[in-house]
């Protein structure tokens, strides 16, 4: 009887070893990556054979001595729907898969926040008529669940999986990227160009830059060591769970609120690596088209804003490296403005993400204009993927489109005035009034408010700024404060991005 029984457990466990699976981001309904050779990978007993058949093409490998398997079909052009078959002991079927562009959704809540809305009071504008509206069957949706890791994983913990774009669908699903996409499918659509668009949304709130780096490029840049000291610090104050409950329970009592953390909404969250390693990594395997990213709030605090410069350029090279795909264009937003805190710096973060810029086939969409003073979320997210999808249209798509607003190229003293340059200047204007938001100092690098005005000519529009306060500037800058008053735009309607011509210095001052 026991050896009947051994030998029933050893055969159900070696059916259950040679049995094939996949990742959770293949499944029916999925978009592929058209045009780029076709990559689906798994695991499977070690030596055994897999045959993956899509489309009419075919291709085996044999597990690896850790049971990995990877098959590459041959690049297809968009179309569909196709089957998916993969088969070895067993056979695992995906239907109604299409090749389209697949984008890759990343960063914190602005880019999280559904077309439903944050309850009880952050809401999409007219999000009833565009979750009503969101009827689009070539667009898929994929969203993972939160997650941190101490290691980069194969695979996510959970997720929802691939699901058809439709009102019940598209309601929980990132606002930005929906925008995003249905702008972009619109506007090929016009050039009689039918693409099918797949959106992975790995999102979480409140969450840094370096949660979202890998490991290898945070301890590779000796620049970066002070995220390493401030992750240190933070857990130096960080009560203990019981602590905190303790603390929350007094507060509640005394009428009070409950006291903040260093961090939201947890630690984990926060821990340098740890949303690269479990949101990021399981996904680079995948060919895609492009990453759209909004991110930058929860890195604004007085402390960690000045690193900024250094540590989103890092990630970006960080994930084209594990992508393997070159200069995968990389389509970021601007943050918003919102009065915030004197505890934290905006004005040095956007300025931070314009000088971004200076990595190849970067895009970036500004936000300035649309953002609400006492609610970090602005409602509209309509005008975020609209622009983010004017830059996919230029950058990746080629089309000949005015895509970004004025970007500052340099600036430069003469007679009392700051003279100031801009790429993207082809109609500049101020908006609403006079034109306001801009700032300059002397030599002592202190900014005050400063008088502006547009001069026209044929060989480019510029911004003279000048104040009586200072009558020999050396700098300018704009649209600094957390929420300034800022109205430059040029001829396409799209708003000037924060900048400052004041560089670091070198040495103390």
């Amino acid at each position: 009887m026991k050896l009947r029984l051994t030998l029933c457990l050893l055969a159900a466990t070696l059916t259950t070893q040679a049995e094939v699976s996949l990742p959770k981001i293949f499944s029916s309904h999925m978009i592929l990556q058209r045009d780029m050779p076709i990559h689906i990978w798994g695991s499977a007993t070690p030596g055994e054979s897999i045959t993956a058949t899509f489309h009419n093409l075919t291709n085996t490998a044999i597990t690896d001595a850790a049971g990995r398997w990877s098959i590459y079909l041959p690049a297809q052009p968009a179309g569909g729907p196709y089957t998916l078959t993969v088969h070895s002991t067993n056979t695992i079927t995906y239907d109604d898969i299409l090749l389209g562009d697949l984008w890759f959704a990343s960063g914190q809540s602005n880019m999280e926040m559904p077309l439903s809305g944050f309850a009880p009071d952050t809401h999409i504008e007219n999000a009833d008529k565009e979750i009503a509206d969101a009827n689009y069957p070539d667009i898929r949706l994929f969203r993972i669940d939160k997650d941190a890791s101490d290691y980069p994983r194969e695979d996510v913990k959970s997720a929802t999986g691939w699901s058809i774009c439709t009102p019940d669908t598209a309601k929980d699903f990132s606002a930005v990227a929906y925008f995003f996409a249905r702008d972009l499918q619109k506007a090929l659509a016009d050039k009689q160009q039918h693409i099918p668009i797949g959106l992975i949304d790995s999102t979480w709130g409140g969450t840094p830059a370096e949660a979202w780096t890998s490991m290898n490029a945070l301890g590779a840049n000796a620049s970066l060591m002070p995220v390493f000291a401030t992750r240190a610090e933070k857990m130096d104050r960080e009560p203990t769970v019981i602590r905190f409950e303790a603390l929350d329970k007094q507060a509640h009592a005394e009428g009070k609120s409950t006291p903040e953390r260093d961090w939201h909404p947890n630690p984990d969250s926060w821990r340098p690596a740890a949303l690269y390693n479990a949101m990021v990594a399981p996904f680079t395997p995948l060919p895609i088209k492009g990453v759209i990213w909004y991110q930058g709030e929860a890195n604004s605090a007085l402390s960690t804003a000045g690193l900024y410069d250094k540590l989103f350029p890092t990630l970006i090279e960080d994930w084209r490296e594990h992508w393997a795909q070159g200069n995968l264009p990389f389509l970021y937003v601007q943050i918003s403005a919102f009065a915030s805190s004197p505890k934290e710096d905006w004005g040095e973060l956007r300025d931070a993400q314009r000088k971004t810029l200076s990595l190849a086939n970067t895009g970036m969409a500004v936000t300035i204009d649309i953002g609400n003073e006492h609610n970090v979320h602005p409602a509209n997210k309509q005008a975020v993927g609209e622009r983010l999808s004017l830059l996919a249209r230029r950058l990746v798509y080629n089309e000949d489109i005015a895509a970004s607003g004025p970007l500052f190229r340099l600036a430069y003293p003469d007679k009392g005035a700051m003279h100031v340059w801009f790429d993207d200047s082809k109609g500049l204007h101020a908006k609403l009034g006079a034109l306001e938001g801009f700032e300059v100092a002397g030599a002592d690098r202190v900014f005050l408010r400063a008088n502006a005005h547009i001069e026209h000519a044929p060989d480019g529009d510029t911004v003279i700024v000048a104040s009586p306060a200072i009558p020999n500037p050396q700098y300018v800058r704009y649209a600094w404060p957390n929420f300034p008053q800022a109205n430059l735009y040029n001829g396409a309607n799209l708003p000037a991005a924060t900048f400052t011509s004041l560089q670091p210095p070198t040495q103390p001052q």
